[in-house]
């Protein structure tokens, strides 16, 4: 039986090679880490170094005032999206880990879509 550990790394894996098989080593990757508290995202380059990073933890907290975890989630993929189109990356792929696409994940995406990133 395998323990929600194994099964949560086995399915970053199994994201990460399908990642790597489609982008053929041109893109760089968005990669997504969310816990209870705050959600991050960095811009990974080719070979691995990371060139951008954007936190939750980074955002003042009067912005943050009475706004909920995709509302946070959304302020990041924004920020986040404006360091990488003022950085000249406008073409990435996204790196969901072993999240689902769903909820903060999905809020973090369409938000760096929306300022201008190519998914």
């Amino acid at each position: 039986m395998l323990t929600s550990s194994n099964s949560s790394q086995k399915r970053r894996l199994r994201v990460r090679n399908r990642i790597g098989k489609r982008n053929n080593g041109q893109r760089a990757k968005i990669s997504v880490f969310r816990s209870n508290k705050n959600i991050s995202a960095q811009l990974i380059d080719v070979s691995g170094k990371v060139l951008h990073s954007f936190s939750s933890a980074l955002i003042d907290k009067a912005e943050l005032k009475n706004v909920g975890g995709i509302g946070i989630a959304k302020l990041v993929g924004s920020k986040f999206g404006k360091i990488c189109v003022d950085n000249g990356v406008l073409e990435v792929v996204f790196d969901r880990g072993s999240y689902k696409y769903a909820g903060r994940v999905k809020a973090v995406a369409e938000s760096c879509r929306e300022v201008g990133l190519k998914f």
